[in-house]
């Protein structure tokens, strides 16, 4: 029988505008045993996410809200060090909803198993995650490029964005990324292998799509929302697709959201624009992950990951989302 504490964000109120410290409660609780058909998983590292943001807020979405005094909703890895589960046994790695704490104690509800001997487990949150999987789906499925044609990305060079360029390039497609400072536009070139940066916080996003995109956006990536969105569908080829995969731009707004002044463009160029939830292809996952593994594996795909240690820090790690300062996939170590 453990004597552990579980160390626990709780949801405590919902935030206008940024989240902040006080957004949330911090407690100690013993940690209990699993009952029948549940696990008790100890926590290793969790993936910050855009998303939580938007998890906050009361609403009809494309998943329920956090509730007040829950613990702060958070996708993880970790070991099982107790399980009254068929599935699951002692010693197993999990990938799972395992929330904002040390350890996760209930029902495996959508868990799997991975393996830290072929990757990283880190590796698990970012290329071979959700991570992974939303720039794999949203750009093939949605965006469904062809080889020779333009492919935009904002927030490029964070988590999902820098794998969906590389994956764009590996479908033959010009490349190019939006991300704010030379730090952040060199590394796509030099280490990720973009066609072309705009540097969105020290030039005109305009004039940078019209140099590194003469012929025109074929494929948009979206996402930030907001005035970067307005600028790239000025810049719409015809039957261009865009794609709404998020709006980080957008999520810390006291007032309405702010909308595309510039949708006329879809009009005109008889383009797409369609919004893109990850777990619409929960079914097709595997094949996606072995796909990406291969990758990996030959060296064609590189994951970032920008670990921060300490369960203690996540209210203030977490916006390191929102103010840029991550440079990959943003993941807390326990």
């Amino acid at each position: 029988m453990t004597t552990e504490t579980n160390r626990q964000f709780l949801l405590a109120k919902r935030p206008v505008g940024a989240a902040t410290r006080d957004t949330f409660t911090y407690q100690q609780v013993p940690v209990g045993q699993p009952k029948e058909g549940q696990i008790l998983v100890k926590n290793q590292y969790l993936s910050l996410d855009p998303a939580m943001r938007g998890w906050m807020n009361e609403g009809k979405s494309y998943i329920p809200p956090v509730g007040l005094g829950e613990v702060m909703r958070a996708l993880g890895v970790g070991q099982v060090i107790a399980s009254a589960h068929p599935d699951f046994a002692v010693g197993d790695y999990v990938n799972g909803a395992l929330g904002v704490q040390d350890y996760f104690l209930g029902e495996p509800r959508g868990f799997y198993k991975v393996d830290p001997k072929l990757a990283p487990l880190p590796v698990y949150l970012s290329a071979l995650g959700m991570t992974g999987m939303t720039a794999y789906f949203a750009l093939l499925e949605v965006g469904a490029p062809k080889a020779g044609e333009t492919v935009v990305i904002s927030g490029a060079a964070g988590a999902v964005g820098s794998i969906a360029g590389q994956i764009a390039k590996l479908k033959g497609c010009r490349v190019v990324g939006i991300a704010g400072g030379k730090e952040k536009c060199n590394l796509l070139i030099e280490e990720l292998g973009f066609d072309g940066v705009i540097d969105y916080k020290n030039e005109d996003v305009i004039a940078g799509l019209k140099r590194e995109c003469p012929k025109g956006v074929d494929v948009y990536f979206d996402n930030v929302g907001g005035d970067i969105l307005d600028a790239v569908l000025s810049q719409l080829n015809f039957k261009a697709r865009v794609i709404i995969c998020g709006a980080i731009s957008q999520y810390n707004n006291k007032e309405a959201v702010k909308g595309p002044a510039n949708y006329l463009s879809l009009l005109v160029n008889r383009a797409r624009m369609e919004g893109f939830i990850v777990m619409d292809y929960a079914d097709r996952y595997v094949a996606a992950g072995q796909e990406m593994a291969g990758w990996l594996a030959k060296g064609q795909l590189k994951s970032r990951e920008d670990i921060v240690e300490g369960l203690e820090t996540f209210p203030e790690t977490l916006m390191k989302l929102f103010s840029g300062e991550n440079n990959g996939k943003l993941i807390l170590k326990v």
